[in-house]
């Protein structure tokens, strides 16, 4: 059975405070799959060599297209201030093309699209993200999105699971956390 290669990548700022959860998941994930962590100023983007790879970014940028060609599955991991959405929110994410306000932003969806649109590569793709609780500038995650920290990594650990490529994915963001 093929097993799915899979890329982590945590992005966010981590000057500010709750933005910067990802760093925190990104490196309770690597030291549970025995991997170096990330220094600081580090992307990752050095070291990916494995089934399971993670790096850590500011934002999703174009540039980041050519290092998703080699995985099946992508996994992107921020904050979130959805009043709506759970403590931690995991979702499926479609390829779609959506116009930007801002041309420095890019959502994992049009992330997707590019790679689709470019490359002809369509790999699963999920969000994990965390509630972000206080967006101050220090580098202290509060209270309540570093309780979340766990919960998220659980998440990412189920979708980088042995199992055939987009198959049964979906079913593992809809589990409580």
């Amino acid at each position: 059975m093929e097993m799915t290669r899979t890329l982590v990548i945590g992005y966010g700022n981590l000057d500010r405070q709750d933005d910067g959860v990802a760093h925190a998941i990104v490196g309770a994930l690597r030291r549970r799959l025995g991997q170096a962590p990330l220094e600081e100023g580090e992307t990752g983007l050095e070291r990916l060599e494995g089934q399971a790879d993670s790096i850590l970014v500011l934002q999703l940028t174009p540039e980041l297209l050519d290092v998703a060609l080699r995985y099946d599955q992508l996994v992107f991991v921020d904050a979130h201030v959805q009043p709506d959405a759970d403590e931690v929110h995991c979702t499926p994410v479609e390829a779609e093309y959506a116009s930007a306000a801002f041309t420095h932003h890019m959502t994992p969806a049009m992330f997707l699209a590019l790679l689709q649109a470019l490359h002809q590569h369509r790999p699963a793709g999920h969000t994990v993200s965390v509630r972000g609780h206080s967006f101050d500038f220090e580098r202290t995650l509060s209270p309540d999105t570093q309780a979340s920290v766990q919960p998220a990594l659980d998440k990412i650990l189920a979708l980088l699971a042995e199992a055939p490529v987009n198959t049964g994915r979906d079913e593992i963001c809809t589990q409580e956390a």
